[in-house]
């Protein structure tokens, strides 16, 4: 089996390749024989230069995995003829620009026991992550009261809003499209399940934003990209934005023009357009980046920078020049700070004449 990324070559030298899968164990592996797994697997990554993330829980395995594209080739048929597991399902492949696993060879959890590596300690992922296999259950079985219950719990035993967006909610999204990728739900339970998703992320509580970052009054536009149904993003940012002060409003574009026509009618100091957050969208760049060339034309006398966001960002598929724009938010927390500092600096550059 080939992995389908010898076209790399047509990319910056310093891009690598990512693939994940996901499989059944044949054999219930115990507690050592994981540990062994992990061990072999960081001495074979070392050597590769591979970097990556594995998971191992209630017989299934999921792995992600990074790096020169030679690399993974030689290691995807070692992983393909390996009689430990089976069923093995390629979920997604492709380029990228940087490594989201750069520091760990083979970061390691399995749900049998507790994580015996840093995983959930290690880069913010804590014990919020470790929820989204049972937020996805209830998720698609439709239990809005449970949903309700499990977020109205993590707001009793403190935790804060951004936390529970950024490690619970934005996590369960993609894992309800990798749900939907590999046939396991409908199109119908996606687009009920991210709804969902929605209304529990309005329902948590964020710490109050501190006065002095509400003095400035930016006003932002939060716009789907032309034509994209899932909404996720950008309708948690509203909140977050509104609650930061900014003068918020929201468009959902059947079209380029039809942006353009909002853009120059408003003129807002920041524009952020989103992808769906469940699904990676590659196949949109080229008409993302023509969205953001149309709407920089749409207001040419106005500052506006330009945002954007979606799964394709946040699994650092792409980044802000792959589409021409000024940032690209890999999760709607801590946004609002990231574009109020660049409205700052664009407002401080020299304007030519």
């Amino acid at each position: 089996m080939s992995i389908g990324l010898e076209n790399s070559v047509a990319n910056p030298v310093n891009w690598t390749s990512s693939i994940s899968y996901q499989s059944k164990a044949t054999a219930r592996p115990t507690a050592a024989d994981l540990r062994e797994l992990t061990w072999k697997a960081k001495t074979r990554n070392q050597t590769l230069g591979v970097t990556g993330m594995l998971l191992y829980d209630n017989g299934r395995f999921f792995q992600t995995l990074e790096g020169p594209p030679a690399s993974l080739q030689t290691l995807w048929s070692s992983i393909s003829d390996d009689r430990r597991h089976s069923d093995i399902e390629i979920l997604s492949e492709h380029i990228i620009p940087t490594r989201l696993f750069g520091e760990w060879d083979m970061l390691s959890y399995h749900g049998d026991e507790q994580p015996y590596t840093a995983m959930l300690a290690a880069k913010a992922r804590h014990e919020l992550t470790a929820q989204v296999p049972d937020l996805i259950d209830l998720v698609l079985n439709g239990d809005d009261l449970g949903i309700n219950k499990r977020i109205a719990a993590l707001a009793e035993d403190g935790w804060d809003g951004n936390d529970v967006i950024k490690h619970l909610i934005e996590p369960t999204a993609r894992a309800l499209g990798d749900a939907w990728l590999s046939d396991d739900c409908t199109e119908l339970d996606l687009t009920i399940g991210l709804s969902m998703l929605q209304l529990a992320g309005h329902a948590v509580r964020h710490t109050p934003t501190p006065a002095a970052l509400r003095n400035n009054r930016y006003s932002i536009l939060l716009a789907s990209a032309p034509g994209e149904a899932h909404t996720l993003g950008i309708s948690l940012m509203a909140d977050l934005f509104t609650d930061a002060g900014w003068h918020v409003d929201m468009a959902f574009p059947d079209s380029n023009q039809a942006l353009s026509n909002q853009l120059a009618s408003q003129k807002p100091d920041a524009l952020d357009i989103g992808l769906s957050d469940a699904l990676p969208r590659q196949h949109s760049l080229a008409n993302l980046r023509e969205t953001i060339e149309r709407s920089r034309f749409a207001a040419p006398d106005q500052l506006t920078v330009v945002s954007v966001g979606g799964r394709l960002f946040a699994d650092a598929a792409a980044t802000a020049d792959n589409v021409g724009a000024d940032h690209a938010r890999k999760t709607v927390t801590g946004t609002t700070i990231e574009i109020a500092e660049l409205i700052r600096q664009k407002r401080q550059e020299p304007r030519s004449r």
